[in-house]
Protein backbone atom coordinates (compact mmCIF):
# COMPACT_ATOMS: atom_id res chain seq x y z
CA UNK A 1 0.00 0.00 0.00
CA UNK A 2 2.96 2.33 0.67
CA UNK A 3 3.30 4.85 -2.70
CA UNK A 4 6.34 6.51 -3.54
CA UNK A 5 5.09 8.20 -7.30
CA UNK A 6 6.42 8.76 -9.91
CA UNK A 7 5.93 12.10 -11.26
CA UNK A 8 4.00 12.81 -14.27
CA UNK A 9 4.80 16.65 -16.37
CA UNK A 10 2.48 18.19 -18.48
CA UNK A 11 3.14 20.68 -20.70
CA UNK A 12 0.37 23.34 -18.45
CA UNK A 13 2.78 23.28 -15.86
CA UNK A 14 0.76 20.92 -13.90
CA UNK A 15 2.85 17.28 -11.92
CA UNK A 16 0.52 14.57 -11.31
CA UNK A 17 1.71 11.50 -9.49
CA UNK A 18 0.59 8.23 -9.88
CA UNK A 19 1.59 4.55 -9.64
CA UNK A 20 -0.42 3.28 -11.76
CA UNK A 21 1.83 1.81 -14.81
CA UNK A 22 -0.49 3.06 -17.18
CA UNK A 23 0.15 6.82 -15.94
CA UNK A 24 3.72 6.39 -15.55
CA UNK A 25 6.06 8.78 -17.53
CA UNK A 26 8.25 6.37 -19.03
CA UNK A 27 4.88 5.23 -20.95
CA UNK A 28 3.11 8.13 -21.49
CA UNK A 29 2.87 9.32 -25.02
CA UNK A 30 0.37 12.09 -26.84
CA UNK A 31 -3.32 11.68 -25.83
CA UNK A 32 -2.67 8.83 -23.20
CA UNK A 33 -5.20 9.25 -20.41
CA UNK A 34 -4.46 9.73 -17.23
CA UNK A 35 -7.20 8.19 -15.60
CA UNK A 36 -6.47 6.19 -12.64
CA UNK A 37 -8.76 2.85 -11.70
CA UNK A 38 -11.47 3.77 -9.58
CA UNK A 39 -11.86 7.36 -10.92
CA UNK A 40 -9.63 9.71 -9.74
CA UNK A 41 -8.66 11.41 -13.58
CA UNK A 42 -5.72 13.52 -12.79
CA UNK A 43 -5.98 15.26 -16.26
CA UNK A 44 -9.30 16.47 -15.75
CA UNK A 45 -8.32 17.68 -11.67
CA UNK A 46 -5.28 19.57 -12.99
CA UNK A 47 -7.38 21.49 -15.95
CA UNK A 48 -10.37 22.29 -13.26
CA UNK A 49 -7.43 23.53 -10.47
CA UNK A 50 -5.86 25.74 -13.28
CA UNK A 51 -9.33 27.14 -13.99
CA UNK A 52 -9.85 27.48 -10.34
CA UNK A 53 -6.45 29.70 -9.95
CA UNK A 54 -6.94 31.79 -12.97
CA UNK A 55 -10.26 32.60 -11.46
CA UNK A 56 -9.15 33.73 -8.50
CA UNK A 57 -5.89 35.47 -9.70
CA UNK A 58 -7.42 37.49 -12.28
CA UNK A 59 -4.82 35.78 -15.05
CA UNK A 60 -1.58 37.26 -15.64
CA UNK A 61 -2.38 40.64 -14.86
CA UNK A 62 -2.56 40.15 -11.38
CA UNK A 63 0.25 41.74 -9.23
CA UNK A 64 1.39 40.13 -6.05
CA UNK A 65 0.20 41.97 -2.95
CA UNK A 66 0.96 40.07 0.86
CA UNK A 67 -2.20 41.84 2.14
CA UNK A 68 -4.43 39.53 -0.72
CA UNK A 69 -2.50 36.40 -0.10
CA UNK A 70 -4.80 35.00 2.89
CA UNK A 71 -7.89 35.49 1.06
CA UNK A 72 -6.36 34.35 -2.42
CA UNK A 73 -5.40 30.72 -0.96
CA UNK A 74 -8.41 30.42 0.96
CA UNK A 75 -10.69 31.37 -2.11
CA UNK A 76 -8.84 28.13 -4.13
CA UNK A 77 -8.80 25.61 -2.08
CA UNK A 78 -12.74 26.18 -1.60
CA UNK A 79 -13.19 26.48 -5.22
CA UNK A 80 -10.97 23.37 -5.51
CA UNK A 81 -13.02 21.21 -3.04
CA UNK A 82 -16.59 22.27 -4.58
CA UNK A 83 -15.48 21.15 -7.69
CA UNK A 84 -13.98 18.10 -6.78
CA UNK A 85 -17.21 17.38 -4.92
CA UNK A 86 -19.14 17.73 -7.82
CA UNK A 87 -16.71 15.44 -10.01
CA UNK A 88 -16.41 12.34 -7.72
CA UNK A 89 -18.06 12.22 -4.07
CA UNK A 90 -16.62 8.57 -3.80
CA UNK A 91 -12.85 10.52 -2.40
CA UNK A 92 -11.97 12.42 0.65
CA UNK A 93 -10.00 15.58 -0.35
CA UNK A 94 -7.05 17.42 0.67
CA UNK A 95 -6.36 21.01 -1.15
CA UNK A 96 -3.28 23.05 -0.48
CA UNK A 97 -2.40 26.22 -1.78
CA UNK A 98 0.90 27.71 -2.01
CA UNK A 99 1.31 31.49 -3.42
CA UNK A 100 4.47 32.89 -3.27
CA UNK A 101 5.68 36.11 -4.58
CA UNK A 102 8.15 36.39 -7.64
CA UNK A 103 11.53 38.02 -6.41
CA UNK A 104 14.87 35.27 -6.55
CA UNK A 105 13.88 32.88 -3.63
CA UNK A 106 13.97 29.29 -3.50
CA UNK A 107 10.90 27.38 -2.63
CA UNK A 108 10.83 23.22 -1.96
CA UNK A 109 8.63 21.26 -0.61
CA UNK A 110 7.74 17.36 -0.52
CA UNK A 111 4.75 15.13 0.44
CA UNK A 112 4.41 11.46 1.12
CA UNK A 113 1.36 9.49 0.94
CA UNK A 114 0.37 5.86 2.57
CA UNK A 115 -2.42 5.28 0.73
CA UNK A 116 -4.07 2.38 -1.88
CA UNK A 117 -2.10 2.89 -5.08
CA UNK A 118 -4.96 1.55 -6.97
CA UNK A 119 -7.54 3.60 -6.03
CA UNK A 120 -6.00 7.07 -4.54
CA UNK A 121 -3.88 9.56 -6.19
CA UNK A 122 -2.74 13.32 -6.03
CA UNK A 123 -2.28 15.75 -7.95
CA UNK A 124 0.23 19.54 -7.83
CA UNK A 125 -0.60 22.23 -9.96
CA UNK A 126 1.97 25.19 -10.98
CA UNK A 127 0.85 28.15 -12.23
CA UNK A 128 2.78 31.89 -12.33
CA UNK A 129 3.07 34.76 -13.86
CA UNK A 130 5.12 38.08 -13.75
CA UNK A 131 4.88 38.29 -10.11
CA UNK A 132 4.06 35.38 -7.98
CA UNK A 133 3.87 31.87 -7.98
CA UNK A 134 0.84 29.53 -6.98
CA UNK A 135 1.33 25.73 -6.42
CA UNK A 136 -2.00 23.88 -5.41
CA UNK A 137 -1.55 20.14 -3.99
CA UNK A 138 -4.95 18.02 -4.17
CA UNK A 139 -4.81 14.65 -2.73
CA UNK A 140 -7.36 12.40 -3.22
CA UNK A 141 -8.53 9.09 -0.83
CA UNK A 142 -11.44 6.48 -1.75
CA UNK A 143 -13.89 6.54 0.35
Amino acid sequence: MSSHNPIVRSDNGSSCYSSNPRTNPSSIHEGSSLKKPGGFNVEEVSNMVKGCIESRLGGQGTAYSHNSVSHWTAGIVEDVLKQLSVMNDNYKYVATCVIMERNGTGLHTASSCYWDNQTDGSCSVRWENKSMYCIVSVFALAV
